[in-house]
């Protein structure tokens, strides 16, 4: 695989793993800002892209989150390793938009049919490939059509949690929400006072 760019060249590619998603080792010629030519070697995660999505109530001043066991997280300290998170998956063939309106009819239970994008950036851009897209919507009771959990196909098992935002807020403050995606989503109801 060659790279048109003048400051990289000469990329190597060697599969490590490809079991579920694909791990690669990468050496390649990388210039520096001295214009020196250097050999690096960098493992790159290839899980594909994803979209999610924090979804609030304005009647209720509520947001709906989910709760589930990560064992990475788990493994690098996070108590139990459930953590309260927004509802989100990966892209697969979808599009951001058609993905995020299933993951919540099979994570939440609610049937939505318009979101606002709010932004898209990398998830951990040194070593992984996926881009998240991020989106928020308002729901009602009334979009409820399921009980949500997830799909036992994809081994989810899944808690919907209808939260407070004031509540939401101060897990967040408090350090009881710890997944970045879920943080960066209620700081931009904070910021654009959507539900104030």
């Amino acid at each position: 695989m060659e790279n048109k760019i003048n400051h990289i060249k000469h990329i190597k590619e060697t599969v490590l793993s490809d079991q579920h998603y694909i791990l690669k080792k990468l050496s390649f010629d990388y210039m520096t800002s001295d214009g020196k030519w250097e050999r690096q070697h960098r493992e790159v995660y290839n899980r594909g892209d994803g979209a999610g999505i924090l979804l609030y109530n304005r009647k209720k001043k509520t947001v709906l989150l989910i709760k589930q066991f990560r064992m990475p997280a788990y493994l690098n300290g996070a108590k139990d390793g459930f953590i309260n998170e927004i509802c989100g998956g990966l892209l697969d063939d979808d599009d951001p938009e058609t993905c995020i309106m299933r993951e919540v009819r099979e994570e939440l239970g609610f049937e939505i049919s318009t979101v606002k994008k709010v932004y898209e950036g990398f998830s951990s851009p040194g070593v992984l490939t996926e881009k998240m897209h991020f989106f928020i919507a308002e729901y009602t009771d009334e979009m409820k059509v399921d009980s949500g959990g997830g799909l036992a196909t994809e081994q989810e098992d899944i808690e919907v949690l209808e939260i407070p935002y004031s509540e939401a807020i101060d897990m967040l403050n408090n350090g009881k929400i710890i997944d970045t995606r879920t943080i960066v989503l209620l700081q931009y109801l904070q910021i654009h006072k959507v539900l104030d």
